[in-house]
C-alpha cells in the first residue's frame, strides 16, 4: 500500500494518498531537494536559525510554497520547544515565524479552522503529525520528538480541537510523516524508561526493540497508539526515514546536528 508520494520534479515534495484525496486541503512534507542553499544546508533548507543566508531561506520558502499551492505569507510557524503545548491560530497569525515576529512560545502543534493559514512546523529526524477533522473542516500539525511523544502532543492536539471545533477524535484523519524510524533511533537507558513509564509495558513491547543490547523507539507507532487510545480510528504511518535516506531528507542524527531543516504544510484551502 502506498503511503507517501513524491512530486514535482523541479522542487520535490512529499505528500499522502489518504489527505491528497480531501480536495479542500493542502499538505506537504519538504525533501532537502529543489532549493538554493549550500553547504550542509544544500539545498532547501527551511530553517531560520540554523546558520544559513535569509535570501536563501527566502527563496526556499518561495519555491516550495508555490510548488504546493500555497502563499508563503500565510505561513504561521510554531515555536518549538519539545513540549506539549498547542496553540489557536486564525488569519491574525499570517506570517508569524516567517515575516512576522512571533507573540508566543513553547509551543509544539498548532490547529485552526480558517482558509489561507498554512501551518507548518519544521524537522529533521522527529515526527510531523498530520490530524484533519473532514467533518468540522479543522486541522492541526504537531511536531513530537521523543519528549513531545512521550507527552502525548499529538493526543493533546486531538483534544484541542476537540475542546476548540468540536471535533470528534473517531473522524479525524491522523497522518505521521518522515521521521527516523525505529532501527535507526537508538536511545539511552533514561529515554526508555520514560517510554515504559509513560505507555507501560505492554505498549512498550510493541513500540521498541533490542539491538545489539541498546533499546530503539519506534516513534511514529508510539504516536499511532497514543492517537488510538483516545479514539482515533485511522492513523497512517508514512514509514519514510528520514536517517535512512538522508540523501533526499535532512537528518539531525546522521549529520550530528550539522544539517538544514525540513517543514511541514497544512492548510485549508480558501
Amino acid at each position: 500500500m502506498e503511503h507517501y508520494r513524491i512530486k514535482n520534479d523541479t522542487t520535490p515534495y512529499i505528500t499522502f494518498p489518504v489527505l491528497d484525496e480531501l480536495d479542500w486541503l493542502r499538505h506537504a512534507c519538504s525533501t532537502r531537494l529543489g532549493g538554493v542553499s549550500t553547504g550542509i544546508h544544500a539545498t532547501m533548507n527551511l530553517g531560520f536559525q540554523n546558520g544559513d543566508l535569509q535570501t536563501n531561506v527566502y527563496e526556499n520558502y518561495r519555491r516550495i510554497c508555490t510548488a504546493i499551492g500555497v502563499t508563503p505569507e500565510t505561513v504561521v510557524h510554531a515555536r518549538q520547544t519539545h513540549k506539549d503545548r498547542v496553540r489557536v491560530v486564525t488569519a491574525k497569525d499570517r506570517g508569524k515565524g516567517y515575516n512576522r515576529k512571533r507573540n508566543y512560545d513553547d509551543i509544539d502543534a498548532l490547529i485552526t479552522n480558517e482558509p489561507e493559514v498554512t501551518l507548518t512546523i519544521l524537522t529533521a529526524d522527529c515526527v510531523p503529525v498530520f490530524l484533519i477533522d473532514p467533518v468540522m473542516r479543522a486541522i492541526g500539525l504537531a511536531h513530537s520528538g521523543w519528549r513531545g511523544t512521550v507527552a502525548r502532543i499529538a493526543a493533546k492536539t486531538v483534544q484541542c480541537m476537540h475542546d476548540t471545533y468540536g471535533s470528534n477524535p473517531k473522524d479525524i484523519i491522523a497522518v505521521t510523516g518522515p521521521c527516523i524510524c525505529c532501527e535507526c533511533y537508538e536511545v539511552g537507558d533514561e529515554v526508555a524508561e520514560a517510554f515504559r513509564d509513560e505507555f507501560g509495558p505492554k505498549v512498550f513491547e510493541r513500540i521498541s526493540k533490542l539491538k545489539n543490547g541498546k533499546a530503539h523507539i519506534n516513534l511514529s507507532e508510539t504516536i499511532a497508539q497514543s492517537l488510538l487510545q483516545i479514539g482515533v480510528e485511522e492513523v497512517t504511518q508514512s514509514n519514510f526515514c528520514t536517517a535512512c535516506n538522508s540523501d533526499i531528507l535532512f537528518s539531525h542524527r546522521v549529520t550530528q546536528g550539522k544539517r538544514g531543516t525540513l517543514a511541514s504544510f497544512l492548510s485549508i484551502i480558501g
